[in-house]
Formats: structure tokens, C-alpha cells, sequence
């Protein structure tokens, strides 16, 4: 019985106990070749029914011009991932202060970024917004802007991280003598970021991939250049499929790196 219980789990299967048997690296390798594949031959048969004409000579034609919007979509996602986890941890932080004010501002905040499409805010703190105070960098408004909208979920996420540790705990901060600070460091952190490590990674996926919307005020990032190159070309296959492989390529390294982090930070309670 056990020999065909380790055999289910080096193969496809995976023993339904609460704390399995880890199964070996050549089935996991195997598993992955296979799901991979299956994909592969989804994709291939689906293409294949187009009746499409290809030319991939555009994309050695226009390489720099796929390069160069490649970039700076790293540049303004890289930076945006940034300000918009300070802003979401200003903003829960803010969101848990004993001033009323402070509290009504940030929830209103979370709320009006949260049901506006990132599309109208883009358009709107442009062309309006920026436009009344003369301001006329296009890169400084659109980081900005995605950075605001992704904070604000970034804010929730982290206010449920902080809202999971036990209001004991808390009590026990204090009644050693920590101050407020004291006790989100050395309390609440701790704790909170094993929770919202899973959210953090699909926010930052989707940050990331927000950023193409930022062409709709002529950023030329990844998602403009494309467009421009297909325009040009009427190549639209042969545009997106670089432009999806692009953005895939942003955004495996962060859902890889947060998986790491999990692993690392996780422990039985």
C-alpha cells in the first residue's frame, strides 16, 4: 500500500494527506514538460487555422523600436512599483489613524481610485488636471497616475495583512511598553507581509501590465510602439506576439521572486 501511495505521487498523483510526501524533481519536471506542451499544441493548432501570411521581417525592421518601448515600460513600471507600495502603506497606515479626518480622506481616496477605470484617470490627469497647472511631462503624469491607482489597492491588501494579527498580540505590545511604530515593526510586519505576499505579486502583475494604458497619452512605451509598428506594417500578428512575450518577460520575475519570498517567510502555526 505504501509503495503504490509513493508510486501515485512520483507520477501524476499527489497523495491527498494533509502533509504529502514532496514529489521527486524528474515528475515535477516531467508534469511541466507535459502541461507545457499541451499548451504548445493548443496554441499551435488555434494559429495554424488563421491562414495568416507571416512576416517576421518587421521585427528585425523595426528591433529598436521594440527595444526602446521595452525599456522604458521597465523604467515606468519599476518606478511605479515603488511609489505605489508607499502610497499603499501610507494609506493603510493612514487608514488606522485615530484622526477622523485622516481616516474619512484615505477611504474616500481608496473609493473614487477603486471605481474609476485606470483609462479615465490616465485621461483625466493629463488633460485636465495637469494641463490647468501647465505641467507638460507626459512620463511624470502617467507614472504617477498608475502609481496612485495601484496604491490603493495595495493599501487594502496591506490593511488585511494588518488586520489579521490577533488583537492580543497587539495588547501584548503595548503592555511591554512598545510605541506605535515599535509594535508595526516588530508586531504587525512580521506577520502581515506572509499574508499579503500573494496579493503584492498579482498587484504588481497587474501593474505592470496596466502601464500599456499609459499610451493612451502618447507615452511611448512597449504597448505604443507596437501599435505604431503594426500601423506602419499591418503586421498585427507579428506585433503582439513579441509585445505578449514582452510583458510575460516583466512579469515572471516578480510572481518568481514572490513565490521565493513566501517559501522563505512561511513557517507552521
Amino acid at each position: 500500500m505504501a509503495e503504490s501511495q509513493t508510486a501515485r505521487q512520483n507520477g501524476f498523483w499527489m497523495s491527498p494527506d494533509s502533509s504529502p510526501k514532496p514529489a521527486s524533481w524528474p515528475a515535477i519536471l516531467f508534469n511541466w514538460i507535459i502541461a507545457f506542451l499541451f499548451l504548445t499544441l493548443i496554441c499551435t493548432f488555434a494559429f495554424a487555422q488563421l491562414r495568416y501570411n507571416w512576416n517576421w521581417g518587421v521585427l528585425v525592421k523595426y528591433q529598436n523600436f521594440f527595444w526602446r518601448g521595452w525599456f522604458k515600460t521597465l523604467e515606468i513600471s519599476s518606478i511605479s512599483l515603488v511609489l505605489s507600495t508607499m502610497i499603499g502603506f501610507l494609506a493603510a497606515v493612514a487608514g488606522r489613524s485615530s484622526l477622523l479626518f485622516l481616516r474619512a480622506l484615505t477611504r474616500i481616496y481608496i473609493e473614487l481610485i477603486r471605481g474609476i477605470p485606470l483609462l479615465v484617470q490616465v485621461s483625466f490627469a493629463f488633460y485636465v488636471i495637469a494641463d490647468a497647472i501647465h505641467f507638460g511631462s507626459r512620463l511624470a503624469v502617467g507614472i504617477f497616475t498608475l502609481s496612485l491607482f495601484s496604491g490603493a489597492f495595495i493599501s487594502e491588501i496591506i490593511r488585511g495583512g494588518i488586520e489579521s494579527v490577533g488583537a492580543t498580540q497587539l495588547e501584548s505590545a503595548r503592555a511591554v511598553g512598545f510605541t506605535k511604530w515599535q509594535t508595526y515593526q516588530y508586531v504587525i510586519l512580521p506577520q502581515a507581509v506572509r499574508v499579503i505576499l500573494p496579493g503584492l505579486a498579482g498587484m504588481f502583475v497587474s501593474l505592470i501590465k496596466d502601464s500599456s494604458l499609459l499610451s493612451i497619452i502618447s507615452i511611448e512605451d512597449f504597448t505604443w510602439n507596437a501599435q505604431q509598428v503594426a500601423s506602419l506594417t499591418y503586421s498585427n500578428f507579428e506585433c503582439y506576439v513579441p509585445l505578449a512575450f514582452g510583458y510575460l518577460v516583466l512579469t515572471l520575475p516578480i510572481t518568481i521572486w514572490i513565490k521565493w519570498l513566501e517559501g522563505r517567510l512561511h513557517f507552521e502555526t
